[in-house]
């Protein structure tokens, strides 16, 4: 049978599937290369991060890293952009989920930091990589924070208050990041209970 006497759709179709197994595949290696760089950075430092070394952490050739992203500043561009991209979706989706209009934002904020932050942990020394090599590259990290701030302001509740519940979100997430987290989990999560406590009032 000819391409021509094929059902009608049935070739464009075949091909848009086959283009969207390229696109997945490709949209994964691109993860797996951001995932390497910041194995990197969490375990040997900024300053061992280079194109090279990336592209053998990955298991990919140096030609093959830089197909994807051209130059060090692009690769932990891309790593600060796909972070807050994350957390800007799990935000967004868990504060459309909330039934009660009053606090949600600042719930969602609260969950997200302490119960669904990204998988990976090691991804978030891509914030310390972008503002070693140029401050800049922060950029789409600190226009979510803004994002959030206003969403919060304006959340039904106190904005001291949820600018409290948010600080101290960060403050967790920070010192767990750093490994420099004096308290046991069980106090963590009273911490987490009070919190979420005084997004209802």
């Amino acid at each position: 049978m000819t391409i021509e006497s094929k059902p009608s759709g049935w070739y464009s179709k075949g091909r848009m599937q086959k283009r969207g197994r390229y696109e997945m595949t490709g949209t994964t290696r691109k993860i797996d290369i951001l995932d390497a760089a910041s194995r990197i950075v969490a375990n040997k430092g900024i300053f061992h991060l280079t194109i090279e070394a990336v592209a053998a952490e990955a298991g990919i050739s140096k030609g093959g890293l830089l197909y994807h992203y051209r130059s060090k500043e692009v690769l932990v561009e891309k790593m600060v952009e796909h972070l807050a991209a994350n957390y800007k979706s799990k935000i967004a989706s868990q504060a459309e989920e909330d039934q009660q209009e009053k606090g949600k934002w600042t719930r969602a904020y609260l969950d997200v930091t302490f119960k669904r932050g990204y998988p990976n942990k090691d991804m978030h020394s891509g914030l310390l990589a972008a503002k070693a090599i140029n401050p800049a590259l922060i950029s789409p990290i600190r226009e979510a924070y803004s994002e959030w701030q206003a969403d919060i302001e304006t959340d039904g509740i106190d904005p001291v208050m949820a600018t409290i519940i948010r600080l101290a979100s960060d403050g967790i997430w920070l010192v767990d990041l750093f490994d420099i987290n004096p308290i046991s989990d069980e106090h963590k999560e009273l911490v987490y209970a009070k919190l979420r406590e005084w997004t209802d009032s």
